[in-house]
């Protein structure tokens, strides 16, 4: 191995150069008296049966990186300390269940021209006092960022806002990515800013979750992972072409000894090196169960609050025996990792692999059953029929918590547009009115309720699905929606700070749920349950909660008692809009209403 040191990161000749000794069997080092701060190096790798090197590369460990990636930085990582960063702590959560997860791209949230950021698309937009307090005032308790890590596509010389990318194309994955900087020349820049962000979402107590993309990278041979170890750290099938269970030309294999080493030093880097609190992983069923467990025992060693949560599939059949794979169904042998659940998601509003075709917010049979199961949060439940849910037959998670509850994310339609698509015929009144039923289970449910930034305005992609490289005016939330739609706001705003004053929507174990989450038999796919909240401490005796997804009214009885009516016609208010003393109760068409019996 040999070693390239450069005066910056575009000198055409190194400074100096030199070569590695060996060690042992694949460790090399060198001992240099010199100060290098300030300076950019590369290794390159020569195989002992090739006339020539690899090529040049920062090493996969790399963890400041000049312009584009393509050498590292020698930096002082204390000096990318913002002020108060040895002060900052963790948000407390006493349990996942506890956090509602708010997905955002730095962009979408904050290109739009009337938007009043100063740093729009930047780190730091997330700084800015207008952002601190709407996302305090909307009262989530994590924020989901989108992969930032240093990604391929974006040329970081050029920057413009025509480029536009989600960021699944990994090229160094312990580096912020320069793009969302305000300095990309200087290497320090990226990380004082990421850790600036962090530092102010912790102060109003927002937890900060990373989407990590370990399953693949943006191209095999210009990769640091072929450059330093070829083909050691991408599985191939039988026919010796690399797998693609990532859909994207390649896939990592995490069960190799020094891809899983990898993957849990960059995890565990992440949340000491930036305090980040959380891990989304993306393909979570690319990586094997073994190498996911070793990394949930690993941050549990650093703070075991630390979330951690995946896609529970992966895009495409994987060169590992499915039984070993992450997948959605084994998430039962990772205590402490969660999964998406799709049951919930496609129950609610339709197939994913059809977008006309709406599901129970049409009113249709065959999905009240598989929304149980979601707000349950995917455990055994006794009163969940496992033969009538959709895509699995039996419960996946040990806990409650373990299930993410959502409806959309960023790679697929998100809701307004989905409405618009299934319910070609509806007017806005109506699709507002659909947006507020589908919501209320993911905000009830006892797992971790997840939200793609700017469906609580209602925002739209024009249509677009995978806008992963679509520019802003496609991706940008219009945060005019947030008067025009002020209505919708208010109920998800307050669905929110429902949840989080009443621990009966969080109990937090399978044990709880199950012995104090009751559905109520109902008819046509009419969702109903109670909730027992004073047997789990909760200021409120007894919740009634009965959505209803016909055009129609329905009828539900309550047994007799002094009830306050807190959700209601789309209004939520916690002191209560009404009383009641129980029996029969309407429930408006496509919409939800809540009953308390307080203590």
């Amino acid at each position: 191995m040999k070693v390239r040191i450069y005066s910056s990161d575009s000198a055409v000749e190194p400074e100096r150069e030199f070569w590695l000794n060996s060690i042992a069997i694949d460790y090399w080092e060198k001992e240099e008296e010199d100060d290098f701060i300030g300076k950019y190096f590369t290794y390159e790798v020569y195989p002992k049966d090739k006339e020539h090197g690899l090529g040049e590369t920062p090493g996969v460990f790399a963890t400041a990186v000049g312009v584009n990636g393509r050498r590292c930085a020698i930096i002082d990582m204390e000096t990318t300390n913002p002020d108060g960063w040895h002060e900052d702590i963790r948000p407390e959560i006493e349990n996942p269940a506890d956090l509602v997860v708010y997905e955002l791209h730095y962009r979408d949230f904050s290109a739009h021209p009337q938007s009043g950021y100063v740093h729009k698309g930047k780190y730091l937009a997330l700084t800015e006092p207008k952002a601190l307090f709407y996302l305090k005032t909307l009262g989530i308790g994590a924020v989901q960022l989108m992969p930032s890590f240093q990604f391929a596509t974006i040329d970081e010389r050029h920057l413009s806002w025509s480029e536009y990318n989600w960021g699944y194309d990994p090229l160094n994955y312990n580096v912020p990515d320069g793009s969302y900087a305000t300095d990309v020349h200087d290497p320090s820049v990226r990380i004082r800013e990421f850790k600036q962000m962090v530092l102010a979402l912790h102060k109003v107590g927002i937890r900060v979750i990373m989407d990590v993309v370990y399953n693949h990278c943006y191209s095999v041979g210009d990769s640091n992972f072929q450059r330093t170890y070829p083909d050691y750290y991408f599985r191939k099938n039988t026919e010796g072409d690399y797998s693609n269970g990532s859909g994207c030309g390649n896939e990592t294999a995490s069960e190799k000894p020094l891809m899983r080493q990898f993957m849990i030093e960059s995890v565990t880097y992440w949340a000491r090196e930036y305090h980040v609190d959380g891990f989304r992983f993306d393909l979570m069923g690319v990586h094997d169960v073994e190498t996911m467990q070793l990394i949930r025992k690993a941050l549990d060693g650093i703070d075991p609050s630390i979330t951690m949560y995946g896609e529970g599939w992966s895009a495409g059949p994987c060169a590992l025996d499915p039984e070993l794979l992450a997948t959605k169904q084994r998430v039962k042998d990772m205590p402490g990792v969660g999964a998406f659940g799709n049951e919930m998601r496609d129950a609610v509003r339709g197939p994913f692999d059809d977008d006309t075709q709406p599901g129970w917010l049409a009113g249709r049979d065959g999905y009240a059953e598989s929304i149980k199961f979601g707000i349950a949060g995917a455990i055994e439940h006794p009163d969940v029929d496992m033969e009538k849910v959709n895509y699995t037959d039996e419960p996946w998670t040990i806990e409650p918590w373990q299930h993410v509850s959502y409806v959309s994310c960023h790679d697929d339609m998100c809701l307004f547009d989905r409405l618009t698509k299934s319910f070609p015929k509806a007017d806005e009144e109506t699709i507002v009115r659909l947006a507020m039923l589908a919501f209320t289970p993911v905000l009830l449910s006892q797992g971790i309720p997840f939200l793609f930034a700017g469906e609580e305005v209602l925002r739209s992609k024009q249509g677009v699905r995978n806008s992963y490289n679509s520019p802003d005016i496609i991706n940008q939330i219009d945060w005019g929606n947030l008067v025009h739609y002020s209505k919708y706001f208010l109920y998800i705003r307050e669905l929110i700070h429902l949840r989080k004053e009443h621990k009966v929507f969080r109990m937090g174990s399978a044990e709880l749920v199950r012995e104090h989450l009751h559905f109520i038999p109902a008819e046509n796919n009419v969702v109903a349950f109670r909730l027992d909240g004073e047997a789990v401490g909760d200021t409120w005796k007894t919740v009634y909660v009965v959505m209803n997804p016909n055009r129609k009214r329905q009828e539900f009885v309550l047994p007799k008692g002094k009830y306050k009516v807190v959700c209601r016609n789309g209004e939520i208010n916690l002191n209560g809009l009404s009383t009641t003393n129980g029996g029969k109760i309407l429930v408006g068409k496509q919409q939800a209403m809540i009953v308390v019996e307080q203590i």
